[in-house]
């Protein structure tokens, strides 16, 4: 894989850092996102496929990006498809200020340290190439606004800033109502984008820690948690807004052991 070309992981850490406070909008659930966003990034790259809720590797060549291909090696040494609720939410910290460190050396944010209460290190990031940013938003705002269906790698990111809760971010207050709306309605346009985006909700809701039993052809669970769907629209995520914090926070992600 060229480097000429952004990562969904990439944009979609773009999408949530606020340029007027250099910090992340939705940084738990922004956690998880971004693990999706690897897995929607690999199998554009042709490396896993579905396989029903879970993700199969049908080619473990690397693709020239270390930290994909450190996801694809983690995916290729289970052996057998993972549920990508279990993947998601598994104990992989600091995927976060791994790829805010990637944009540093990339040149496309800027470091600035700092206190909290004028004793706890922080850092922020500023947006260097903003037109890069600004390039990103476009691309968003015009599958929302002009009905078009977007392409592949549009539909999946739009997909998971709704399943981040970065709608309420991007478009703010009752005059950003109808965005965040048509926001959700791009999650149909992409299967995998829509299973990962489910998956990343599923886990914010707590659906992940109860295990799933196939009914009618593996297409059921339990009792009244459906398996993940990749063509009906789900409500929205209930991550709410977390402010920065000085250091890495677990969230959810500590709580949902990998199978």
């Amino acid at each position: 894989m060229g480097r000429s070309r952004r990562t969904i992981p990439e944009e979609l850490l773009l999408l949530a850092l606020d340029p007027a406070t250099g910090t992340t909008a939705q940084p738990q659930s922004l956690d998880l996102g971004l693990a999706g966003a690897q897995l929607v990034e690999l199998a554009l790259a042709g490396r896993i496929a579905p396989d029903g809720d879970r993700i199969a590797v049908v080619l473990p060549r690397p693709t020239g990006d270390p930290t994909l291909d450190s996801a694809l090696e983690l995916l290729r040494r289970r052996g057998s498809p993972v549920r990508a609720v279990h993947w998601i939410g598994g104990p992989r910290l600091g995927l976060r200020q791994t790829y805010l460190t990637h944009l540093e050396r990339c040149g496309m944010v800027h470091a600035v340290s700092g206190q909290m209460c004028g004793v706890l290190p922080t850092t922020r990031y500023q947006a260097t190439e903003t037109a890069i940013s600004r390039e990103i938003r476009t691309r968003l705002d015009s599958a929302i606004r002009t009905g078009v269906p977007p392409d592949p790698r549009t539909a999946a990111l739009a997909a998971l800033a709704h399943a981040v809760g970065l709608g309420k971010h991007l478009y703010p207050g009752n005059e950003g109502r109808s965005c965040r709306s048509r926001l959700r309605d791009l999650i149909r346009h992409d299967p995998m984008g829509g299973l990962v985006a489910h998956a990343v909700m599923d886990v914010q809701n707590g659906v992940a820690q109860q295990p799933r039993r196939a009914q009618g052809g593996g297409t059921g669970g339990p009792a009244g948690h459906p398996a993940p769907r990749t063509a009906a629209v789900p409500a929205a995520a209930t991550a709410r807004h977390v402010p920065e914090q000085p250091r890495q926070v677990a969230g959810a992600m500590a709580r949902v052991g990998a199978r």
